[in-house]
């Protein structure tokens, strides 16, 4: 069985024991348990269950493994010709989380 989640502004694929990447999670750190409520789908074949947009009562529990950053991506302005350059450097935080339930 899976379901499709939102969470951070994007949508998810998820089953049991898996491990996703997501946006970072305020009020949360390595160890919580973290439950999605915007469950868009559920189930499987013909069991599939597609809410409108939710699924009503469904949820999907998940445990979370890692809090880090990702790796750094460099934003470089400048015009030419006219003395301007701009360096500035990124690295977007992040949250493993393995799936631990999936409920209907």
């Amino acid at each position: 069985m899976y379901a499709i989640i939102k969470t951070g502004g994007k949508q998810y694929r998820v089953a049991k024991d898996d491990v996703i990447e997501i946006e970072k999670l305020k009020d949360k750190a390595q160890g919580d348990e973290v439950v999605f409520e915007d469950v868009f789908a559920i189930g499987e074949g013909a069991d599939l269950k597609i809410g409108t947009p939710v699924v009503e009562g469904a949820t999907v529990k998940g445990e979370i493994l890692e809090v880090g950053k990702g790796k750094k991506v460099i934003v470089y302005k400048y015009k030419a010709k006219k003395d301007y350059r701009r360096k500035q450097g990124h690295r977007q935080p992040f949250m493993k989380v393995k799936i631990t339930a999936v409920e209907a």
